[in-house]
């Protein structure tokens, strides 16, 4: 443990690059190989955000009291500073600030990804409406899409409609697919008072909030959500130059298949994770000459 503790400090301080490529590696995110083929400049600072990103998560989802959680996500906004100060001090915002500069990002959406997390990292999370849960959609999905938007050369207001509607609709795809998982955190992303319209008894843990027949009601109108998100991506998709957004169309296309699979399922039986098989995931990249 030593050893490995050495090794990851040598690289915080030596190789920042390095350091990133490697939490991307361990990730095993399916969409390694998509952002290793961007030119070298944006795959750097495709695999800087996403560590940034995976740093902060493994925050709020890590054991732990809030408290705690909650001064370590305050380091990370301190370290923000510091980046945008000139002056990064951990491998992640020192990889972050050639892109930063080259691509103009922007701190606001590093710091609402933070605010998202600090959502994530309360004792229990409950979310009262839907403008809340757009809220939470924009700190955590939406915020990274307009920095990975910035890399791809998106110009605004395109980047920013693509953000909006696209990262909504991954981030309640990601909701729908993951109840019961969140469950075991006391986390509920469905809102207070579409369960309340459905009759859904919100006093309680979430495991039983989740046994009620009303929530395939509440889950049936989010995905409706977020396929007219989808729907509303599409539209601004096609009318960007295809290769620059490569990345966001394959992730739009395989997280529509989870979609179809929840809605195909529903949710008054809940089964295991669903998930897209690889080899459509690589007919997909294939098809969009990702690979």
């Amino acid at each position: 443990m030593a050893a490995m503790s050495a090794i990851v400090d040598v690289l915080r301080r030596d190789d920042p690059d390095g350091y990133v490529d490697d939490v991307v590696r361990r990730s095993g995110t399916s969409f390694f190989w998509a952002m290793r083929l961007l030119p070298g400049d944006k795959r750097r600072a495709m695999f800087a955000i996403y560590a940034f990103c995976r740093e902060v998560d493994d925050i709020a989802d890590e054991g732990g009291d809030a408290e705690s959680k909650q001064a370590a996500l305050q380091r990370w906004r301190t370290e923000i500073a510091h980046l945008f100060d000139g002056d990064p001090r951990h491998a992640v915002t020192r990889a972050l600030a050639g892109p930063v500069r080259a691509f103009g990002l922007a701190r606001q959406d590093f710091e609402a990804i933070i605010d998202g997390m600090t959502m994530d990292a309360a004792h229990r999370v409950r979310i009262a409406d839907m403008a809340e849960l757009e809220l939470y959609c924009d700190r955590v999905a939406c915020a990274v899409g307009r920095l990975c938007n910035r890399v791809f050369g998106l110009e605004d207001p395109t980047g920013t409609d693509l953000a909006r509607n696209l990262g909504q609709a991954l981030q309640l795809t990601n909701i729908l697919r993951d109840l019961d998982e969140d469950a075991e955190r006391e986390r509920l992303y469905l809102p207070l008072t579409l369960l309340e319209d459905a009759d859904v008894a919100t006093h309680g843990g979430t495991a039983f909030i989740l046994t009620q027949p009303g929530i395939d009601t509440v889950c049936r109108r989010l995905a409706a959500v977020a396929a007219r998100r989808f729907d509303e991506a599409e539209q601004v998709l096609s009318g960007c130059d295809r290769r620059r957004v490569r990345p966001a169309i394959v992730m739009k296309e395989v997280y529509q298949r989870v979609l179809q699979r929840l809605l195909d399922r529903g949710w008054r039986t809940r089964g295991p994770r669903i998930a897209v098989p690889r080899w459509q995931k690589l007919w997909i990249g294939l098809r969009h000459g990702i690979f």
